[in-house]
């Protein structure tokens, strides 16, 4: 069996240090918690991710399907 001041010396250095301050966390809870928006837009940058690059992909790919659509109804790009 282990002594007690081993213990105790494992269980201090068993804690790691955190990334970030507690008084960083505890605004960027509250910040998060007091913001009235939907969950996936209350970041700074959740805007460009969550609604312009899925909007950019879903403009990209009408017209890839208009491109296509023109093409077959012209004759563009058959194979012989």
């Amino acid at each position: 069996m282990m002594s007690p001041s081993f213990q105790s010396k494992m269980a201090s250095s068993a804690t790691e240090t955190p990334f970030r301050p507690r008084e960083k966390l505890f605004d960027k809870q509250r910040f998060f918690q007091t913001v009235h928006k939907h969950t996936y837009l209350k970041g700074p940058m959740d805007k460009i991710t969550s609604v312009a690059i899925p909007l950019g992909l879903a403009v990209a790919s009408l017209a890839f399907i208009g491109q296509g659509i023109y093409n077959m109804s012209h004759g563009i790009g058959k194979k012989e």
